[in-house]
Order: structure tokens, then C-alpha cells, then sequence
């Protein structure tokens, strides 16, 4: 080679080090920076349930952390599909999130084409875990679940029960009720847990599931009645309450909150995104706000999140197979 093809790639080399190391600082600033503007929270439910009281504290507090506004979103329909779709949709950069439930699971087992995979979803952290309360209409004579039971028995066809969504807590707590305690109870579909609430308190329903967090002000007022919960010990914010499990019914269920972003998101984003949030979720305040609602503070890697995500889907495929909800969407 000769002297002078020997110098050039000797230039070469030292102005594309000079380049990467001009450029260093500048992808490091960039990572930095985030974020630089408003970021969306989407909620696939109503405002005021027991999914957006705890999305509207968290991005309250993010706000606070990031120093950008965390804007909460209420895209409620297809059982959370429509505020999922929407996520993934948008570009991948952090600026859109989704307040993720255990119905993203749920929904990839029951919909053959939901229009999204548990893959396409990139988990940040949990923010809550919490247990779900059976509720009936003050207008049923029963007191817990076997005078109930001996209700539903003695007056058959007349309990109706809510559902937020196929193969949702509700209906899949109704059909293991039916079929432990040999009852038979109606389907009315809802759009949210407010509005079924709605019909429940003047009895037009009469049966309902529910995160304890979005009936405890109905139950407290005694506008409705709190029958059993589906913790495996009782719920310190409502000692009074038995266990379904106290009551015969071996059935200890869980659900949680959490926050996703779209696969793709740069990992710094989200290393960010999971600090802030363990921070949040390790506050006072937060225990507090939780420990109100029986619910339980939790935050953790998007590793642990992922795996109680694909967690749930295993947990569910045997009762959507053995009820047959499995459709088309």
C-alpha cells in the first residue's frame, strides 16, 4: 500500500473518531432531554372507575418527576382493545402509554384477531395489585353467598349480572359461581363500571364483580352490599368482609394495574419511566391512596411485568376453553 493511500486512511479513521465522539454527548443529551413535551396516558375505561382513579394519581405524580404533563386519556370500549390499538398505533418514542390491565391478556386469549399480540407491547412497571368484591343489589334478601346462593335457587331466571367485556372478572366469576354453587344467572353487558353500578343500585341488575376499589364509596354509603372478596385472607380497609374462600368457594383471584409503552420504545425511555415510577409507588402518600382503596401498592422490572402479564393469559386459557368464550373479533 502505498504512502499516500496510507494517509488517507489514517484521515479517515481519525475524522470518523472525531465525528462518533462529537456525537456522544449529543445522543446522550437527547436521551436526557426526555421528555421535551406532554405525554399521553391512555385508559381503556370510563372515568371515575377503579382503572382511572389510580392512572389520574400516578400521571399526576409523573408530571411532577418528568417536569412534562402526563395527560390522561379515557378511550373505554372492546374491552380495552380500542384504547390499546390506539397506543400501538402511535410512534414508539415514550409520548404514548397505556395504562395496562389484566384484560390485554384476557382479550389476546378470547379474540382471534383482537388486532394486537402481548408481543407488540413493551411493559414498564406495575403500580397495583388488587382484589375483586362480589356485590349484590340491596333488593336480593341475602347476606353472603350461601343465602344467596339459596336466593338465586328459589328464584330462578330473576338474577341478572353485570359484565364489563367477554370473559371479563365478572363473567368469569359468574360462571364458577353457576357452576360451584348450582345456579343459573343472566349476562347483561356493560360499557363501564360506573354505569353498571348505575343499574345495580336500584336493583335493575342484580348481581356484580368488581375491583374493590370501585364500589367501596356504594358500599360504605349501604347502597349496595358487599357479600364476599376474593383475597385469600380479609382485606384490612374492610375487615367485615369474608373471604369467598371463608365461605366454601376456593376461588382467590387477583388483578393489577400497570404501564406500558409500544414495543420498540427506547430502552432509556423506558429505564426512565420504570424509576419514576418506583418512586411514585414507594411513596407514603401512594400506600396511603392505596391502602383506602384495598388495593396493593407494587411496582417492579418490565421483566417481572412481563412475566405476570403472560401469567394471567395462562391463568385464563383453561376457563375461556372450558366456557367456551373464545370468538372472533
Amino acid at each position: 500500500m502505498s504512502h499516500v493511500k496510507q494517509c488517507m486512511i489514517r484521515a479517515l479513521l481519525i475524522r470518523a473518531l472525531l465525528v462518533a465522539t462529537a456525537l456522544a454527548p449529543c445522543s446522550l443529551a437527547a436521551q436526557d432531554a426526555y421528555p421535551t413535551r406532554p405525554i399521553r396516558l391512555v385508559v381503556g375505561f370510563a372515568a371515575g372507575g377503579p382503572t382511572d382513579i389510580p392512572a389520574r394519581y400516578v400521571a399526576d405524580k409523573l408530571s411532577d418527576l418528568l417536569g412534562q404533563r402526563v395527560v390522561v386519556e379515557n378511550k373505554p370500549g372492546a374491552a380495552g382493545m380500542l384504547a390499546t390499538r390506539d397506543v400501538l398505533a402511535q410512534p414508539r418514542d415514550g409520548y404514548t402509554l397505556l395504562l395496562c390491565t389484566h384484560f390485554e391478556p384476557i382479550n389476546t386469549a378470547v379474540y382471534r384477531n383482537p388486532g394486537f399480540a402481548l408481543a407488540d407491547l413493551a411493559p414498564i412497571s406495575l403500580i397495583s395489585k388488587y382484589y375483586y368484591g362480589l356485590v349484590l343489589s340491596n333488593s336480593v334478601a341475602a347476606t353472603d353467598i350461601a343465602s344467596f346462593t339459596r336466593y338465586a335457587k328459589a328464584h330462578p331466571g330473576d338474577i341478572s349480572y353485570a359484565t364489563i367485556g367477554t370473559a371479563s372478572a365478572q363473567e368469569i366469576f359468574a360462571h364458577q359461581l353457576e357452576r360451584l354453587a348450582g345456579i343459573s344467572m343472566t349476562k347483561v353487558p356493560y360499557r363501564s363500571g360506573p354505569v353498571a353500578l348505575q343499574d345495580l343500585i336500584p336493583g335493575r341488575i342484580q348481581f356484580y364483580v368488581s375491583p374493590i376499589i370501585g364500589i367501596l364509596p356504594q358500599v360504605r354509603g349501604k347502597q349496595i352490599n358487599l357479600i364476599g372478596v376474593s383475597s385469600a385472607e380479609r382485606l384490612a380497609a374492610i375487615p367485615d368482609v369474608p373471604t369467598m374462600r371463608e365461605q366454601g368457594i376456593d376461588f382467590v383471584r387477583f388483578g393489577w394495574l400497570g404501564i406500558c409503552a409500544g414495543k420498540g420504545t427506547p430502552p432509556d425511555v423506558i429505564a426512565r419511566l420504570n424509576r419514576a415510577i418506583a418512586t411514585i409507588v414507594a411513596s407514603a402518600d401512594y400506600q396511603q391512596v392505596t391502602a383506602k382503596a384495598a388495593s396493593i401498592p407494587q411496582s417492579s422490572s418490565p421483566d417481572e411485568m412481563r412475566k405476570v402479564i403472560e401469567q394471567t393469559r395462562t391463568e385464563v386459557e383453561g376457563t375461556i376453553r372450558e366456557f367456551g368464550l373464545q370468538q372472533d373479533q
